[in-house]
């Protein structure tokens, strides 16, 4: 008999759901997430998963994990520790306990809670029943046993049947926060339309999970979330790496220039060249090259041709690219290469994040290689970040490397369609066909960019490549006093972008005590720690970054106001030695994580706490 429970109101909750490699934890945290979109919260999440296709099951290192952090505010983060924590074996919950709350809900697989599953992930007794989780609220379900019986009138083999228990605890957290489940039986309906049987049973687990919610006494009370207050607007739940691709695809349009795409998969980048596959309606020619260096150079032949081009990468495959990009750099194309970061190095920890490709993108190439470097800060915005990459590119004629990485490549938030017209116009340098006056190296007095010929163009052929050319004529050349004449040029366009980039922005006022340091994907959390500073009164402000060469022209002005600087970045230290090379006048403070993850926001405030304290 249905049990009537209590509803507690909350303003933003984390949600956590892990298990083993198979268990589908990311889909079932990607239907929560988009059932919370659609109940209007806003919301920012956090897969986190092995790089192993299929971990060894049951234990520690395949465990598989995804974070929903939503409310009816603002969410900046995926959240640093969880209030509902759904584990689905004993070396989720070892793996995951950490990062649970004191008193947090924990929705627990008991089925799986064996003895053989117990020793695999290395406890001495059983958890469920020592009494080392009792100050938490435990609700120990045999989810997989119940999925099977649930599914007893549909004739599905006990295998099929076992897949669907990420329903069925779906089933469970949708009662426990009084979802609607019509959005996820929609999903379901359309996802296997095809296959009848598998599309009835895992409707039947989902509806038997939320079924088996009303009836358990160990949910005593229920938990609402309310709609954010938001801007009007057509909204969806969307990846960093899918408003990558949106970004591109956007530029294309707006600068009427075909998108090409060259890329060889790789994690945590493959999902850019996944996206942009489907657009063919709209112009996008994608190429899945064998390597990464043929990915590469495949679009510098679509630049040459007069494309929109890109190639996507992480930081192994960036590292083979390097040569490539010096020979965009000397024929003076457009390319944008987009650098996915994940931690190094080497193989290193594919599918998790780092910033640790910054001192690559500013210098990784050989000669004077100069190109601009962006980075993008949420999942979002990466939609603006490469369309701006594309504009800066496409307008200065140079490589542009925008860097973003796994933790919002990979994460998602509420993102606001826009209207593409409303976005800054895109006009490309394209010669004249025929130009009596057209040299290949002409150049604009402001910019120092020259003009766009591609092959097909009358009257403008021209000699491009990688050895050096004279200025305005673009003649072969080893002439001393030439090139120098021409890295100072290549270096001087790059360094005249800072009058088409904005100046830097501040949270908080334009001077004070500490001044709060960071780039790229870590905005979020610098964001939350800083306001809860301000909040308790300290004076304390944040500069973000997402313009890195060059710097916003600004940056030495809004760094003389602050006593202390401190500089955040998931790496050993690569932006601020940046800055100690470019602002040099002053002293940096740094705070550094290389974890494959993200920053919480407790040590943050603890690192400027400290800081502030110190004489």
């Amino acid at each position: 008999m249905a049990q009537k429970k209590n509803i507690v109101e909350l303003e933003d909750v984390v949600v956590k759901f892990v298990g083993d490699s198979g268990d589908g934890m990311q889909l079932t945290g990607t239907l929560f997430s988009d059932a919370a979109a659609i109940a209007g919260n806003d919301l920012a999440t956090f897969p986190d998963f092995p790089a192993e296709i299929r971990a060894p099951q049951n234990t520690i290192a395949g465990v598989s994990g995804f974070q929903v952090h939503l409310g009816q505010r603002k969410i900046l983060t995926s959240g640093d520790m969880c209030d509902v924590l759904v584990a689905m074996n004993p070396a989720s919950l070892r793996a995951n306990l950490k990062w649970a709350k004191p008193g947090a809900t924990l929705v627990v697989d008991s089925a799986t809670f064996d003895d053989k599953g117990i020793e695999k992930a290395g406890y001495q007794t059983n958890p469920l029943e020592d009494g080392s989780l009792d100050g938490y609220n435990l609700i120990k379900a045999p989810i997989s046993l119940l999925t099977q019986e649930s599914l007893r009138q549909l004739e599905i083999d006990k295998r099929s049947a076992e897949r669907t228990k990420n329903m069925f605890v779906l089933g469970i957290l949708y009662f426990l926060f009084n979802r609607d489940l019509e959005v996820t039986l929609e999903f379901i309906e359309k996802k296997f339309k095809s296959k009848p049987l598998i599309k009835e049973a895992n409707k039947a687990a989902l509806k038997a999970g939320f079924n088996y919610g009303e009836t358990i006494e160990a949910i005593k009370s229920t938990f609402r979330v309310g709609p954010a207050k938001m801007e009007k607007g057509l909204y969806r739940n969307i990846t960093g790496n899918i408003a990558t691709a949106w970004g591109l695809l956007a530029a294309a349009e707006n600068s009427g220039r075909p998108l090409f795409l060259g890329s060889y998969p790789i994690t945590p980048a493959t999902e850019i060249l996944m996206e942009l596959s489907k657009h063919k309606s709209l112009g996008a020619k994608v190429f899945q090259a064998e390597d990464e260096i043929a990915g590469i150079c495949s679009a510098i032949g679509a630049s040459f041709a007069g494309s929109l081009a890109i190639t996507t990468t992480s930081g192994p495959g960036f590292s083979l690219k390097s040569e490539a990009i010096g020979l965009a750099v000397i024929t003076e194309l457009p390319l944008v290469i987009v650098n996915v970061q994940r931690a190094g190095p080497s193989t290193g920890m594919p599918t998790k994040s780092e910033q640790s490709d910054l001192m690559q993108a500013l210098f990784g190439r050989n000669g004077e290689c100069p190109a601009i470097v962006m980075a993008a800060s949420s999942p979002a915005n990466c939609f603006y970040y490469a369309y701006e990459a594309a504009k800066l590119s496409l307008e200065h004629m140079t490589p542009v490397i925008l860097l973003t990485d796994g933790y919002i490549g990979f994460g998602s938030e509420l993102f606001k369609i826009p209207d593409t017209k409303n976005l800054p116009p895109i006009t490309p340098p394209i010669a004249t066909p025929n130009d009596p006056d057209f040299k290949p190296y002409r150049r604009d007095e402001k910019t120092l960019v020259r003009q766009w010929a591609h092959p097909g163009m009358e009257g403008l052929r021209h000699r491009i490549g990688g050895l050096e050319k004279t200025n305005i004529d673009g003649n072969v050349s080893t002439d001393p006093l030439n090139h120098q004449l021409m890295v100072n040029i290549r270096a001087e366009k790059v360094n005249r972008v800072a009058d088409y980039i904005p100046l830097q922005e501040l949270m908080g006022e334009d001077s004070g005590d500490l001044l709060v340091v960071g780039w790229g994907g870590t905005e979020g959390a610098l964001v939350s720690a800083v306001n809860k500073m301000q909040e308790e009164g300290k004076k304390v402000s944040l500069a973000h970054f997402n313009h890195i060469m060059p710097l916003p022209k600004n940056t030495a002005e809004i760094f003389s106001h602050f006593k202390k600087i401190m500089v955040c970045e998931l790496n050993m230290g690569q932006f601020v030695s940046y800055l100690r090379m470019t602002i040099p006048d002053y002293r940096y403070h740094q705070f550094n994580k290389v974890q494959g993850l993200p920053f919480h926001v407790q040590e943050l405030t603890d690192a400027f706490n400290n800081l502030l304290e110190e004489k």
